[in-house]
């Protein structure tokens, strides 16, 4: 068992309550016609990364957390103690901001001596706190920088020394790595995986990319419009979406319908076979390489799975070709430029799509 697991045990024993410790929330939040109704729980040493699109509540989350937006309802506790009245300056929590808010006339030692100061730490001691923070992340060379002098990635490493050198129980995370170009974001993401392991409290991170999300967290909590839509570990989310906007965050194309025995029938569209015997509602989900393209009906083919389908449109996905269907079911597909060539494809163009059974995978709904 990981030492997050048995953590998490121990928890759950009768002598230690998980309200007790760690992070035990029910945030509730109205603003204007929005409502944000979230529970949340999270043990010392777990990262919960908040995933959702524009607008779900994944920001608002994250600052009532921070006590910066107040809460409607609800309550927040951390390690047992009552946080909800707590002024956001008096909370055991540490905040790494998207922009990092850099003071920009401090060095990075002050930087990060800031937060122990306002802790009440006198000058020297809080200096040697932050000298020993940016020597842990390889920064001690950079003590005398100020941020206009830090490349993006040492910004955001002196941001989460900022943030760390208080000692929080809550550390909270805002699109850490949004800031970053391509090839510092793949370095910082590494680092960053790294001193959130050795974190014994709790973090919460926010996030659009479900790639820092499955790298950087133990657990994932997806919203939609306010309310947490599925929870769990990142290869369960990844294997059994249960929405539109994960099924293409993990790059899955996912139909709800109705299972009988290896027969799925859609609400509307044709029925899907799959392997899984079941019965009931059901998800059927496959990726889009699994699709296969023909420009026409293919002769002796072995997928259980043909449908009449039409372009609505192409794009560049990676080194393949994304190609959107519509027709007897909308389905996306990945080719290869080469196949989308040799095919003729083109928004409008006739094609047969075919799915093997064995390529599907069918679950509860």
């Amino acid at each position: 068992m990981t030492d997050t697991g048995e953590r998490k045990a121990a928890m759950d024993a009768p002598e230690a309550p998980r309200s007790e410790v760690g992070l035990d929330a029910r945030l509730v939040v109205d603003r204007g016609t929005f409502r944000l109704d979230v529970a949340l729980t999270a043990a010392p040493g777990e990262v919960v990364a908040l995933l959702g699109p524009n607008g779900a509540g994944k920001t608002t989350a994250l600052r009532a957390l921070a006590g910066l937006v107040p809460l409607s309802g609800g309550h927040l506790r951390l390690d047992g103690a009552e946080l909800d009245r707590t002024p956001p300056e008096s909370r055991p929590v540490g905040v790494v901001f998207q922009d990092y808010l850099l003071f920009p006339h401090l060095t990075a030692l002050d930087n990060v001596a800031f937060g122990p100061r306002c802790r009440g730490a006198r000058k020297a001691e809080a200096r040697a706190r932050a000298a020993a923070w940016l020597d842990r992340m390889g920064l001690a060379g950079h003590a005398d920088a100020k941020p206009r002098r830090l490349s993006g990635g040492q910004a955001q490493r002196v941001a989460l020394a900022r943030a760390l050198a208080t000692g929080p129980r809550l550390l909270l995370l805002d699109e850490p790595l949004a800031a970053l170009d391509a090839r510092t974001r793949l370095e910082v993401r590494a680092q960053l995986r790294r001193h959130l392991a050795e974190f014994e409290a709790v973090a919460v991170l926010v996030t659009h990319d479900p790639l820092d999300a499955m790298v950087l967290a133990d657990r994932l909590v997806v919203i939609e419009d306010g309310a947490v839509v599925q929870e769990g570990g990142p290869a369960d989310i990844a294997r059994r979406p249960r929405t539109d906007y994960i099924a293409q965050l993990v790059g899955l194309n996912l139909y709800r319908g109705r299972a009988e025995g290896h027969t799925v029938r859609l609400g509307t569209g044709p029925a899907i076979t799959t392997t899984e015997d079941l019965a009931g509602p059901v998800f059927v989900a496959f990726p889009p390489s699994a699709v296969t393209l023909y420009g026409a009906r293919p002769a002796g083919s072995s997928a259980r799975n043909l449908w009449r389908c039409e372009v609505a449109g192409l794009e560049s996905h990676g080194d393949q070709i994304r190609v959107d269907l519509t027709g007897e079911l909308a389905l996306a597909a990945d080719l290869t430029t080469v196949a989308a060539a040799e095919l003729g494809l083109h928004p409008g163009a006739p094609v047969w799509a075919a799915v093997k059974a064995t390529q599907t995978h069918a679950y509860p709904a």
